[in-house]
């Protein structure tokens, strides 16, 4: 045997420049796609149909199937997708990875690409440098390409050829001679080789290889196709593992669906593989079984795995389709709410990770901000029962306050940090770098506001552990703050939704400015009160003036946070609107 220790290693460095390759590649796509991304992820809300093809293009785009179902994961966890709206993207993204063994098999098998990919590299290599974010994502995409057919040639070269090495062909034969048993051995090693690898993508490349090489007949190769179609379902489930139980059910069933394909392949794979065989000879130039050991017939052999992959995976997706509610509820069965968490989709803590995309990362970031702001509105509703309803159970309520306000720490320590990661993770233009900026400003406004609810409800809990009462006219004032300040929070949450420029903040200002005019007058009525005296005790005139005063603070928060929302500052805007009025 003349394969030696070195040769072994220069296989496992072709791997990896592979592999380096593919990630570059997938990297800049997803770059350059950004907003596109953002449009294709859009259609994920629609019908389980629509959810396919969403997934389809997803994983067509990124050209990583793990990279949809771990978005995906991610999207469920907050809440973004629901997890019947994230069946239908995981069994798009299964058909979506297919595309990257047909790219190997015609570029690296049947088309000699390698030169025209360093040629590629060439080109493009300077632009890499470039001040363009869009220029640079581009030639990233373009050099991750060439790299990954470079690696591909490299791993060619680097395995050893059977005629030459007979000991690894009856080495591998000790494995291939249990017919039925062998191929379910394979499936394993297909599932292992995908583990290691972290990379269905890599794992299949590796396969094509060992295919074209003759290392394994074509049965074979089937089999580790399947196995790795299982394998690629647990980078998802490892995704969720700190997730929620929605994020949980969502990999669950992207596991399920792909050993209950598997499983019924398995029943057929022969027919199916004779099948195959027969369309490959009928559109190839040279017409050879697949299964032939002819080492003519290895091209071919490529393109019917490719070929195989596509079939399998989507044939899966038109038998399981209409079952797909069942397996719901199995997974649901399997993974049941076991905390009472069913209504919860707010993250505790961004559990997966960034996206590839800045722009994906920030869409990300919003959606959590929108749920921040839900937050907000629930506390709004509970201290204003708490305020204006004297039945209202004191201790129970200002707990479960205690706990939002508690809960907005939470989600601005980690927003935030996410939106840092965001801004180390690459070079971004300054428009991006501007939003980061301004949301950061949104998550400390917002969790201010949560702060002085609390600081609102303490006060409540004050008198009424004092027996002080506030005159049913001053609440009913009070009652009228509280519904100006909803206004204006109403339109903040609105606003936190939108994209900057579709936000109208003149409408922002003119509610805040309607909050302050009525502080005014209520505070000037308030000391009218204290003048004329007996009105009502100390104390709850203290506290009243005080929460006015409070709620005015609040509306000042909501307007920054309006403004943050908007891309641009107040002030800027108010010397426009000034101008405008002399003019």
């Amino acid at each position: 045997m003349t394969y030696t220790l070195f040769d072994f290693l220069q296989l496992l460095g072709s791997l990896g420049i592979f592999i380096f390759g593919m990630k570059i590649f997938s990297d800049g796509l997803q770059r350059v796609a950004g907003d596109g991304l953002r449009a294709i992820l859009g259609g994920m809300t629609r019908t389980r149909f629509t959810g396919v093809l969403t997934g389809f293009a997803a994983t067509a785009v990124t050209q990583s199937s793990t990279t949809t179902t771990v978005m995906v994961v991610s999207f469920v966890n907050a809440g973004l997708l629901t997890f019947v709206q994230s069946t239908g993207v995981i069994m798009g993204a299964n058909i979506g990875t297919t595309l990257t063994a047909w790219m190997v098999s015609l570029f690296g098998f049947k088309f000699q690409i390698t030169p025209v990919a360093v040629a590629g590299i060439g080109l493009f290599f300077p632009f890499l440098f470039a001040r363009n974010v869009r220029l640079r994502s581009v030639a990233e995409a373009v050099v991750g390409f060439g790299i990954l057919f470079v690696g591909l040639d490299f791993i060619k070269g680097s395995v050893p050829e059977i005629s030459d090495n007979p000991a690894i062909l009856s080495f591998l034969d000790g494995f291939t001679d249990y017919g039925y048993l062998s191929l379910l051995l394979f499936v394993v090693v297909g599932t292992l080789l995908t583990l290691v690898t972290q990379s269905s993508s890599a794992a299949t490349a590796i396969t094509l290889v060992m295919l074209f090489q003759g290392w394994v007949s074509f049965p074979i190769a089937a089999a580790m196709i399947l196995g790795e179609n299982v394998g690629t379902t647990v980078t998802a489930n490892l995704a969720a593992i700190v997730g929620n139980v929605h994020a949980k059910r969502a990999a669950r069933f992207h596991f399920l669906f792909n050993v209950f394909g598997v499983l019924w392949m398995l029943a057929l794979i022969f027919p199916f593989l004779h099948m195959v065989d027969w369309v490959v000879q009928q559109f190839s130039a040279t017409p050879m079984s697949v299964f032939s050991d002819d080492p003519a017939a290895r091209p071919n052999a490529t393109l019917a795995l490719s070929l195989f992959h596509s079939a399998f995976n989507i044939l899966n997706v038109i038998l399981l389709f209409a079952f797909v509610p069942r397996l719901v509820r199995l997974v649901e069965y399997l993974q049941p709410d076991r905390e009472g968490t069913a209504s919860e989709f707010h993250l505790r803590y961004i559990s997966t990770g960034l996206m590839s995309s800045p722009s994906l990362s920030l869409e990300q970031s919003q959606k959590e901000m929108q749920a921040f702001a839900g937050v907000i509105r629930e506390m709004h509703e509970e201290v204003r029962s708490l305020v204006l309803n004297a039945d209202a159970k004191v201790a129970d309520r200002i707990e479960s306050v205690h706990k939002k306000e508690e809960l907005t720490d939470i989600l601005e320590l980690e927003i935030s940090d996410y939106l840092v990661r965001i801004a180390e993770s690459a070079s971004l233009d300054s428009s991006v770098t501007s939003r980061i900026r301004f949301m950061q400003t949104m998550t400390n406004d917002l969790e201010r506001i949560a702060d002085i609810y609390y600081q609102i409800a303490k006060l409540v809990e004050r008198l009424r552990t004092a027996n002080v009462a506030v005159p049913e006219d001053a609440l009913e004032e009070v009652g009228q703050m509280f519904a100006a300040v909803q206004e204006a929070l109403l339109d903040m949450e609105h606003n936190v939704s939108l994209a900057p420029e579709s936000v109208d903040l003149s409408h922002s200002i003119k509610l805040e400015r309607r909050v302050n005019a009525l502080r005014n007058r209520l505070r000037e009525q308030h000391y009218e009160r204290l003048e004329a005296g007996g009105y009502y005790a100390p104390r709850a005139g203290v506290v009243y003036l005080d929460m006015v005063n409070r709620l005015e603070r609040i509306a000042d928060h909501i307007l920054n946070v309006n403004e943050a929302a908007a891309g641009q500052r107040i002030k800027a805007l108010r010397l426009a609107e000034a101008r405008a009025s002399r003019a």
